[in-house]
C-alpha cells in the first residue's frame, strides 16, 4: 500500500478514485504513565510517555486506514493527513485520513 501526503505519486498514474478512507485510534495513558508524565512536567523537557503513545497511535491509525483502502479496492492513499482531539480528560483520538485510489505504474 502506497500512502502519500501529496496529490500524486511519482512514477504512477491514478487510474481510479475510490473515495475517503480513515483509520481511528482512541488511546488512554494508564495511571502509571500519567503519573510519570506528570513528574516530567515539573522539570520540563520531552514527555517520553506521551511521545511514544502518540507515535504508536499514528502508526496504528495509518495501518487501519490502509486496511480500509484495501477493503474498498484501493492500492494507494493520496493526500493523507492526521487529525487528533482529546476525549474527556484522559483519552486521545488520532485519525489518519485520505483518498483511496487505484494507481498503475507509468512506463517510460
Amino acid at each position: 500500500m502506497i500512502v502519500v501526503t501529496t496529490e500524486t505519486i511519482t512514477g504512477y498514474r491514478i487510474e481510479k478514485t475510490i473515495g475517503q478512507v480513515f483509520g481511528v485510534v482512541v488511546r488512554s495513558r494508564g495511571v502509571a504513565g500519567n503519573f510519570m508524565a506528570g513528574l516530567r512536567t515539573i522539570t520540563g523537557g520531552n514527555v517520553i510517555e506521551y511521545e511514544e503513545m502518540t507515535e504508536d497511535s499514528r502508526r496504528q491509525a495509518v495501518d487501519r486506514m490502509a486496511v480500509n483502502a484495501t477493503t474498498m479496492g484501493g492500492n494507494a492513499v493520496v493526500r493523507m493527513m492526521f487529525d487528533s482531539s482529546e476525549l474527556g480528560e484522559t483519552m486521545s483520538e488520532i485519525v489518519a485520513y485520505g483518498t483511496a485510489v487505484v494507481v498503475v505504474e507509468e512506463h517510460a
